[in-house]
């Protein structure tokens, strides 16, 4: 049994990663400051001895004896890191220098959830993790964009400075349950528009390529990345390599909706990358095989139900 903490654990993602951790055998220390995160999420955690919730921010220093560190704390759709660009970049950079620092003060591994928008626009199909990227640096994405690629900068110049224990994951589009439904991701504004049967929107003419993993992909890839040899740092992308259009993501929305709601077109925003598609190569060999079990049409289906809950 270890002690872990997760940053940003009453997210989306954190959430399912701290049910997953508990049911793994660990004492879970969720930490959440609530922007984008909800008690909600972690709920159904609160009666187990072995989680502790505690509201906090990681621009501020946090103190706690542990042995791992999973770094999610960050606002993590266009929306809600647009809302507060200042704040979003402040969460990427201040938090991981102070979760690094706790990590260096008590010798605990500690893993960085960084994201495919560190390749950009990308000029190189699919992204492979030796690919810089092609990121603006002052546009109105660039808080997120670069706030986590200083970040990953961190982790490695703590690593090689400090000999901090890191691993570094770059995850693709995941959806799933207990997703925001404000966030403005395009699985769930497809999914709470069909449901109640408004128009679907889609940026641009829906040509523009995504690639959807499903949350408990995600999570073990996380557990087993964790769980590599310490000289192993990674970056790793963790992603679906499956690519759809974003029109054939609606059509499948409606199907499996049944809804009657029509697509329409608005104007694409700005720096809105064209192509998303994660090599995973590294993450097959590198974590024991590793690859998404769960495809969208199941996924969806899931995340579906999850929401017509909520309504």
């Amino acid at each position: 049994m270890k002690r872990i903490l997760v940053t940003g654990g009453a997210g989306f993602i954190g959430s399912h990663l701290c049910e997953r951790l508990l049911n793994d055998g660990h004492e879970v220390i969720c930490l959440d400051n609530y922007f984008t995160g909800s008690r909600h999420n972690i709920v159904h955690l609160l009666h187990n001895p072995r989680f502790e919730l505690v509201r906090h921010d990681v621009i501020t220093p946090f103190m706690a004896e542990v042995d791992e560190i999973y770094n999610l704390a960050c606002p993590a759709s266009p929306v809600h890191y647009q809302f507060n660009a200042i704040k979003t970049i402040k969460t990427s950079v201040m938090g991981a220098i102070n979760m690094l620092g706790l990590a260096k003060r008590t010798r605990a591994t500690i893993l960085q959830a960084s994201t495919s928008e560190v390749y950009g626009d990308p000029h190189v199909h699919p992204q492979p993790e030796s690919y810089w990227g092609n990121v603006n640096p002052i546009g109105i994405r660039s808080c997120y964009d670069e706030g986590k690629r200083c970040a990953e900068t961190l982790f490695m110049d703590y690593h090689r400075q400090n000999h901090v224990k890191i691993k570094i994951i770059r995850i693709f589009n995941t959806y799933g349950p207990r997703m925001h439904p404000q966030d403005g991701r395009v699985v769930s504004n497809f999914i709470i528009q069909a449901l109640k049967g408004n128009d679907i929107t889609i940026y641009g003419d829906g040509s523009q390529t995504r690639s959807f993993q499903y949350v408990d992909d995600l999570v073990e890839a996380m557990i087993r990345m964790m769980a590599t040899p310490e000289s192993f740092t990674g970056p790793v992308n963790t992603g679906n390599p499956n690519e759809f259009t974003i029109l054939r993501l609606a059509q499948m929305v409606i199907e499996l909706t049944g809804s009657a709601s029509k697509i329409v077109h608005l104007p694409l925003p700005s720096d809105d990358p064209k192509q998303r598609q994660p090599d995973i190569s590294l993450a097959k060999a590198a974590l024991g095989g590793w690859e998404p079990k769960i495809q969208l049409e199941e996924g969806l289906k899931e995340t579906i139900e999850y929401f017509r809950t909520k309504s």
